[in-house]
């Protein structure tokens, strides 16, 4: 698996968002207006959801700090692929960064990376796959079609967050290369579909064991004290 991603994959866009006014939620403003950005932008560890520096990349705003941000989802990553399918279905064009996405992918199979997987990323950049993106009020409103958060949930395609393990910058054009893949068969797909539409699933997301992010391990106790009907 990871071969085939070592020779092909690159960051097609990097895109940052500016604080613009958000009609979608209680939050007065929203980041999810990500442009491409020409050069490169630093990326560090955000620190915490709360009190901390919000997105991974220098310049990104994120206005829902509750639920949005932090070391955990430092940095979004959707495939161009992915969004060349979503053009076709919607019948309207979707320039990188549409689905608020910071790294635009291609080559690379995102929503099927495996939690704990770690890529690099130029010449010292280092991501590891964290949680898949779960679709909010804000995202629907922002793509304006009806029924929306259901049409993404059963694509089962969502894209991943990823945590900072060692800073670096990052531009259009870099290669990205996976440089570590663990031995469970836990993918951000598969995680997704057992925290949206299949819950009898989260038993299978614990076989990632130690790269299981904190907040989804709470929901797996929770699921094992009170499995889900």
């Amino acid at each position: 698996m990871g071969a085939g991603r070592l020779r092909t994959a690159r960051v097609l866009s990097v895109n940052v968002g500016r604080p613009t006014p958000n009609p979608y939620k209680q939050t007065e403003s929203t980041g999810i207006a990500k442009m491409p950005q020409d050069g490169s932008v630093h990326v560090r560890a955000p620190g915490p959801r709360r009190g901390g520096l919000g997105s991974g990349l220098v310049g990104d705003y994120i206005g829902d700090v509750q639920h949005h941000g932090g070391d955990d989802q430092a940095v979004y990553a959707f495939a161009r692929e992915d969004l060349n399918r979503w053009e076709q279905r919607l019948g309207r064009p979707l320039p990188s960064g549409s689905f608020g996405e910071n790294l635009t992918t291609e080559g690379l199979d995102v929503s099927s990376s495996r939690l704990g997987e770690r890529w690099r990323i130029g010449e010292s950049l280092e991501l590891e796959v964290r949680d898949p993106r779960i679709p909010c009020a804000t995202f629907r409103g922002w793509i304006k079609e009806t029924g929306w958060l259901k049409t993404f949930t059963q694509d089962r395609r969502p894209g991943a967050y990823l945590r900072v393990v060692q800073p670096g910058t990052v531009c259009a054009g870099d290669p990205i290369q996976v440089v570590f893949v663990p031995g469970h068969d836990v993918t951000i797909s598969l995680v997704f579909r057992a925290l949206t539409t299949e819950h009898e699933l989260l038993g299978q997301v614990a076989a990632a064991g130690d790269h299981i992010p904190p907040e989804l391990r709470q929901r797996l106790r929770a699921w094992q004290g009170s499995p889900p009907g």
